[in-house]
């Protein structure tokens, strides 16, 4: 048996739970066995996005003794366009070059 940590964060709270499992568990198995997703019903098991460490991995990740999977959230909105708009409103308040983008 290993010992890993399961953890999910919101804004206002996070869960963290630690776990005896198998060795040659996959990270998928570890949060289903972990009782996660009875403590956060906010947690979609059908579309689960997993990492070790912060490095996203696979669901079928085999864990090792001491590893911490995170559980992450779906994005609010997409990176590029928010990016995007704080560039465009920076142009429209004189903080940005209109031509080139950098600064004024």
């Amino acid at each position: 048996m290993i010992k890993v940590e399961v953890v999910f964060a919101l804004p206002e709270k996070a869960t963290s739970l630690t776990v005896d499992v198998a060795e040659g568990t996959s990270a998928e198995h570890v949060v289903m066995q972990s009782g996660i997703l009875e403590k956060c019903p906010e947690i979609d098991p059908t579309d689960l996005s997993l990492g070790i460490w912060n490095r996203t991995v696979k669901l079928h990740q085999v864990v090792k003794e001491g590893d911490r999977i995170e559980i992450y959230r779906p994005l609010i909105a997409d990176p590029k366009e928010a990016r995007r708009r704080r560039a465009d409103k920076a142009k429209e308040e004189g903080r940005a070059n209109k031509i080139t983008g950098g600064r004024a």
